[in-house]
């Protein structure tokens, strides 16, 4: 169920302060600071490695910074984990959806874990089905669906307790860009209809570049940039995001930040000490 907002500084609703993550003597994240002002849609980006998935992990109460502060919707992730959980609503990279339900039976059980009344449940269901165009399909089991409607899905289901922030990591890998556009239409809208913020990653930069109100961009765990898309570029005299990224970042390929199964390790032992 929702959590009433606590007051924020300036009306924002994320607030990270020299923020560190240390793994033995490795440094992921080193002396971050940056905030997230409520109703805008932020795009925080970085290559492999960067230290964006950290951040993420922290912000949604996954993994403990070393030092430093973070406030989101007013809240410590650190001391005050159940109201920050149900201030935001997230779409993972990897899938989520158990593919032996039906979308119906998804978005049941997430809205009665977050303990919402069964009235609104029923509504606030029917209302998100439809808005991404699937309540006609909401009796079919999820392993019948295409990729695109499954990340619909995920999205209806991350907005259903009605969070005042939705993290959406990489939310549209992999899909067609017909179905991209279709996904950040629905995240445009409900933004621009219901103030809602969105924090979100992705390796697209023409998606940030058209969607973003403001860019953070993060490589070796330091922030190298931040702005909107235009002050990034004019910064780097770029004729577009993706060379203005490459100019801050470089041209080496990175590796993957962390393994499979050290993400899933690390989320099974996080939300396990709810």
């Amino acid at each position: 169920m929702s959590t009433p907002d606590r007051e924020t500084s300036a009306g924002l609703v994320i607030e990270v302060r020299e923020l560190v993550k240390k793994f033995g003597d490795f440094s992921a994240v080193n002396g971050v600071s940056f905030e997230v002002s409520g109703g805008t849609i932020f795009g925080f980006l970085g290559p492999n490695g960067a230290g964006k998935t950290t951040i993420i992990k922290m912000l949604t109460t996954v993994l403990r910074p070393t030092s430093g502060s973070i406030r989101v919707n007013g809240y410590d992730p650190l001391s005050e984990q159940r109201q920050v959980r149900s201030s935001f609503g997230i779409v993972f990279q990897d899938p989520s959806l158990d593919s032996e339900m039906t979308a119906l039976e998804n978005l049941e059980l997430h809205g009665v874990l977050y303990g919402i009344p069964s009235g609104a449940r029923k509504q606030r269901t029917e209302t998100l089905l439809k808005l991404v165009e699937l309540w006609d399909r909401r009796k079919e089991f999820v392993k019948n669906f295409s990729g695109g409607m499954k990340r619909r899905l995920e999205i209806a289901r991350a907005l259903l307790h009605e969070p005042r922030i939705v993290f959406l990591d990489e939310p549209t890998i992999g899909l067609d860009p017909q179905t991209r556009n279709h996904i950040w239409q629905y995240i445009k809208t409900l933004n621009a209809e219901q103030q809602i913020t969105v924090f979100f990653t992705t390796h697209y930069m023409d998606e940030a570049d058209r969607v973003a109100d403001e860019i953070a961009i993060i490589d070796h765990g330091v922030i190298v940039s931040r702005g909107t898309p235009g002050a990034i570029k004019a910064g780097t005299q770029s004729g577009s995001l993706e060379d203005a990224f490459i100019a801050l970042t470089g041209q080496t390929i990175r590796v993957e930040e962390a393994s499979s199964i050290d993400r899933m390790r690390t989320l099974g032992k996080a939300w396990g000490r709810r």
